[in-house]
């Protein structure tokens, strides 16, 4: 028994290191997407916690913020709660359109 790693690569056909590669490439990619989001997400985040909303309009942007939020997690996934936050989706923006043609 050695403690030597094996280098798996030498091992591989030059396709297989190829498709090897593009694998590691992929996973570098998809992790730094996921790291953008988490920061866009935390930004956001800041901006909605900043100041108390002054209006309807801004409050149902919080509002629908943390809906869509919920509907993530798996007490969301329930069909009687999917239809609930579907609704209260359609509500917020069906209100929203009413607000935005009132001015």
């Amino acid at each position: 028994m050695t403690d030597d790693p094996v280098d798996l690569d030498a091992r591989r056909t030059a396709t297989g290191q190829m498709a090897a590669a593009h694998r590691r490439h992929a996973l570098r990619d998809f992790e730094a997407a996921q790291e953008t989001l988490r920061r866009r997400q935390e930004e956001l985040e800041a901006q909605l916690m900043a100041e108390p909303a002054e209006t309807w309009p801004e409050a149902a942007v919080k509002a629908q913020y943390l809906i869509r939020l919920f509907a993530r997690t798996g007490d969301a996934q329930d069909p009687r709660r999917r239809k609930l936050v579907e609704r209260a989706l359609g509500d917020i923006a069906r209100l929203l359109e009413r607000e935005e043609d009132a001015t």
